[in-house]
């Protein structure tokens, strides 16, 4: 197809034409997405409460994350096709791998940054140490775990877009398509709104996570309340 003087017309017609396609595609990377940092969370928040717990844990449970993170997204894709064969399952799987490391590692140090004179008012009123995790620790930590979450989600959504290369679907289909055909439209079809997914996605979870920054301040400044209580008794 000739790509020379495409405009802003040429792409919306293009949308328009392909709506049902381009929507399917769009739900399929949305829904890789959201599986594979769904099972990043179950597994890696536990696993940063075990770090925050365990000094021996951490070093291996952050070592082996580490070492995931850094390997290319390609490459891993292709180890796990060889395992798990072509389609959405390997791109999940490779999904959920990648994501561990920001989700485990940011749980582990928002664990870890919790005052302590608010740990020492829980002990003072008697609380456990699982009542001190559920109601004290990991309410203060929820900004940094949504921190982690938001740097995972962007990384995913950019991920999924090669997944068509391991029997996948998603938006990166389009973009792969256009290149094979030398079709411009297609792969902006497929780039834009992947990109504005991320942006969207960054922004959103950006809120969230300063939401939850001002109830942790709110939390705090309750916190010491029944120490004092307790002290004056």
């Amino acid at each position: 197809m000739e790509n020379k003087h495409l405009t802003f017309a040429d792409f919306m017609s293009y949308i328009s034409r392909n709506k049902g396609m381009l929507w399917e595609y769009f739900i399929q990377h949305i829904t890789m997405v959201v599986i594979g940092l769904g099972l990043a969370v179950i597994i890696g928040v536990p696993l940063g409460i075990l770090c925050s717990k365990n000094k021996w844990a951490a070093k291996i449970i952050l070592f082996i994350t580490n070492i995931l993170q850094v390997v290319p997204s390609l490459a891993m894709l292709v180890v796990l096709m060889l395992w798990l064969g072509l389609g959405t399952k390997t791109v999940m799987v490779g999904l959920f791998l990648y994501s561990l490391n920001p989700i485990a590692r940011n749980t582990y140090v928002g664990l870890k940054q919790v005052d302590p004179s608010y740990l020492e008012s829980g002990k003072g009123i008697g609380m456990s140490p699982f009542q001190m995790l559920v109601k004290v620790r990991f309410p203060l930590s929820l900004t940094y775990i949504m921190s982690g979450l938001r740097i995972a989600a962007v990384i995913a959504i950019g991920v999924v877009t090669i997944a068509p290369l391991v029997g996948g679907g998603g938006l990166g289909r389009e973009i792969y398509a256009g290149l094979n055909s030398n079709n411009s439209l297609r792969i902006f079809a497929g780039a834009i709104p992947a990109a504005v997914l991320a942006i969207v996605a960054d922004l959103v979870l950006g809120i969230l996570q300063r939401k939850m920054d001002l109830s942790k301040r709110k939390s705090a400044s309750a916190a010491p309340a029944p120490a004092k209580i307790q002290n004056i008794g």
